[in-house]
């Protein structure tokens, strides 16, 4: 990549280099990149609420609950599936592809290359296995970092080549997805997996995996719930030390696409308002009711089959990103018409909860150590959804308690300022 890339003193409305150029309303670009983010970072803590309270296996599996998942008929598994699962995961990566440029125009106005892009990203990468193998083996820190990297090659293209680059890589992603893990489903879930003799030796296979699948994520879990630390930071090392690659192999395929389409919406000028406004509420909520309509279609096709573990597996993976990319376009969308009028107490602190988003999302996942680990509250394994939804709802107020007051103090959040001074190799002054 060219080291003398130079940096956009303007935004180009069409991405070419040619036609129509607009100056970027700053001010309005980032109160609406904070507020998105803030809702995004809630967000994720209800889509992952259920793999820290309960074995990871019951992020997708009902039947993985160490207790009555207190969900009669699956409706709340159908509501927070249709939502949330994915979509505040989408929200997350279009802004961080939409962040990298905006980091990289600030880079280019002081002379800086894309190497303090990459550094940033390595420092990330860090930040990312220290999360996943000390506090919590859902991180998703170190593919961001490490779909950065490629992503990073591509800032030098035209806004309309990230954009259809995106949204190909995306397409290209949905089909294999479907592909790979329909075919499980299909075998194990329908008489297609008693066709032949080979298909009934590899759906008994696969029902055997089942097993051993749950019995694999009863040994971390174990461990939380006896307090067991030591225990379980040696079974990551020793036996979970792959994950992060294997992540990074399975994820790829929808995490730089999204990227790149959100690095693309932020020089078209998505997030400063510059878009026509009635449109964005149009095809707002045409995404959000589209997607939303196809996956309760896709939810009730996994309730009707019971629940089972490749019809969940199915549906998370295979069926759902196609309508997921219109909900996740769509919410944002919406939230960039919808954010400059949430101006009231609530809007400013979920404003400073995505400020504050890299230490409220790490932040999240010590306070859930404090909840459900053994050596604290233990709470491992001992609540049903509905009990673990209330834990979002007191870890939401807790976001939205410090969050404000502290950046009314301080420059930033604790681990941005940490971010910020290790990427530049010097202290940057915190208070205000």
């Amino acid at each position: 990549m060219n080291d003398t890339l130079s940096p956009y003193a303007t935004q180009d409305v069409f991405g070419d280099g040619e036609g129509t150029v607009a100056p970027v309303a700053a001010a309005q670009r980032i109160d609406t990149l904070d507020f998105i983010r803030g809702i995004a970072v809630m967000g994720i803590l209800w889509a992952n609420i259920v793999a820290f309270g309960q074995p990871f296996e019951a992020y997708m599996y009902p039947a993985a609950f160490r207790t009555d998942p207190g969900d009669p008929g699956g409706w709340l598994w159908i509501t927070q599936f249709v939502l949330i699962d994915g979509k505040m995961r989408g929200l997350f990566t279009l802004l961080f592809g939409a962040g990298m440029y905006l980091f990289m125009e600030k880079a280019w106005a002081r002379g800086a290359t894309w190497r303090l892009q990459a550094w940033r990203l390595v420092i990330l990468a860090a930040f990312g296995l220290f999360h996943f193998f000390f506090i919590w083996p859902g991180d998703i820190l170190f593919f961001y970092a490490a779909f950065g990297l490629p992503v990073l090659a591509c800032t030098g293209w035209s806004a309309k080549s990230q954009l259809w680059t995106g949204l190909v890589g995306y397409m290209v992603g949905v089909i294999f997805y479907a592909i790979a893990v329909s075919l499980p489903w299909a075998v194990v879930d329908t008489p297609f997996g008693t066709s032949s003799p080979d298909f009934a030796e590899m759906r008994a296979g696969m029902i055997a995996g089942i097993d051993t699948t749950i019995a694999r994520g009863a040994i971390p879990g174990d461990a939380i719930a006896a307090g067991d630390y030591g225990g379980l930071l040696a079974h990551r090392f020793a036996e979970q030390w792959y994950e992060p690659w294997t992540n990074l192999l399975f994820f790829f395929l929808e995490s730089i696409p999204l990227m790149l389409i959100g690095m693309a919406l932020y020089r078209m000028g998505f997030f400063s308002g510059t878009f026509n406004r009635a449109k964005m509420i149009g095809w707002g909520w045409a995404g959000l009711i589209v997607g939303a309509l196809a996956h309760l279609g896709i939810a009730l096709v996994v309730k009707e089959g019971g629940f089972t573990f490749y019809g969940t597996l199915a549906g998370f993976i295979a069926w759902s990103p196609l309508p997921r990319l219109p909900m996740v376009l769509g919410l944002a969308a919406l939230m960039v018409v919808y954010a400059p009028s949430a101006s009231g107490w609530l809007g400013e602190r979920i404003r400073a909860a995505g400020r504050a988003a890299f230490t409220n999302y790490l932040g999240t996942s010590i306070l859930m150590m404090f909840i459900f680990h053994g050596w604290a509250l233990g709470l491992f394994g001992a609540l049903n959804r509905p009990q673990l939804y209330l834990v979002v709802l007191l870890s939401w107020a807790v976001m939205l308690a410090w969050s404000k007051p502290w950046l009314d103090r301080y420059n930033y959040g604790p681990l941005e300022w940490l971010w910020r001074s290790l990427t530049y190799g010097r202290a940057f002054p915190l208070p205000r």
